[in-house]
């Protein structure tokens, strides 16, 4: 039966190697070379020896460099003291789903009500009303002075 007519070859259009076909092949190959299958094999286990050393040092290298970037982003965290009657800006994690250019992030200002010792604080509207409670890592300081939350309207339109 001449080789393109196998079943596999007409399934899959490729042409099936058996085993013993290959391993047949490598042996006639290394005989032709001259090469002896025991050198062959202590050449194959130090290229394996070698590989699993360079992945060990990549590994030690992928660790060093994941230790400075933690130290190097854990420097540069500022320590945020906020006292009692403070101003601070909120974030707002729900604008993470629909974000939109004009809206801010951070809403505010509050005042800080209560600091607790564990991080957490108490937050106020200006006026003293709708206290709640929210971690610290989600408020930063409000420097700035009055925001002004009014709406206004300016017509663009072609006056005649």
């Amino acid at each position: 039966m001449p080789i393109g007519m196998f079943p596999y070859v007409l399934v899959f259009r490729k042409v099936c190697h058996l085993l013993l076909e290959l391993e047949h092949k490598m042996q006639w190959a290394l005989k032709k070379l001259n090469l002896d299958i025991a050198s062959a094999g202590k050449a194959q286990k130090l290229q394996l020896n070698k590989l699993a050393e360079w992945q060990f040092t990549i590994y030690e290298n992928a660790k060093l460099y994941k230790e400075r970037t933690k130290w190097w982003n854990g420097s540069r965290i500022c320590k945020k003291d906020l006292v009692v009657d403070q101003r601070v800006l909120l974030f707002n994690s729900h604008l993470r789903l629909f974000p939109s250019k004009l809206k801010s992030r951070w809403p505010g200002p509050f005042v800080v009500h209560e600091v607790f010792p564990h991080g957490a604080m108490e937050l106020m509207n200006k006026d003293g009303s709708n206290a709640f409670k929210i971690n610290g890592p989600q408020v930063k300081p409000y420097y700035g002075g009055s925001v002004d939350r009014d709406k206004e309207t300016i017509d663009l339109g072609r006056q005649a």
